[in-house]
């Protein structure tokens, strides 16, 4: 999965022109994707929104927003699965959630790192879904 310069920037909570010095600074590779405009492979972008979910510190860069009905779009940072269960890390802007299911549901949903999905929050429990 590729994802162009906007949608990176969407996924992050940043701006477009953040997320080009990023690229210019070396610290995420933008490429022609498939379609030959400048984009972002999919892990990479799931290894960067890691990083700025441990970064205390880029907290403020990021503008997070939440729907009033608790649904949070994001990238899959990552997936562990055993035989039964599968624990699924999203980032959502400046947000982390981690959601339990089972590991079929994740197969089937085609969760993994770089892949964008939505978190739907519901009093204790966390819904996944693609979007």
């Amino acid at each position: 999965m590729y994802y162009r310069i906007s949608e990176t920037a969407d996924l992050l909570g940043v701006s477009d022109d953040t997320v080009r010095r990023w690229g210019e600074a070396g610290r995420v590779e933008i490429a022609p994707g498939p379609d030959g405009r400048a984009s972002v492979h999919g892990p990479d972008l799931a290894r960067l929104a890691r990083e700025l979910a441990d970064d205390p510190h880029a907290a403020g860069l990021r503008r997070g927003s939440v729907s009033a009905r608790n649904r949070l779009r994001g990238i899959v940072t990552d997936v562990r699965k055993d035989t039964v269960m599968a624990q699924v890390e999203l980032t959502c802007g400046p947000y982390r959630v981690v959601s339990l299911m089972s590991a079929e549901a994740a197969d089937e949903l085609g969760l993994e790192p770089g892949v964008v999905a939505i978190a739907s929050v519901k009093s204790t429990s966390v819904v996944v879904e693609r979007p």
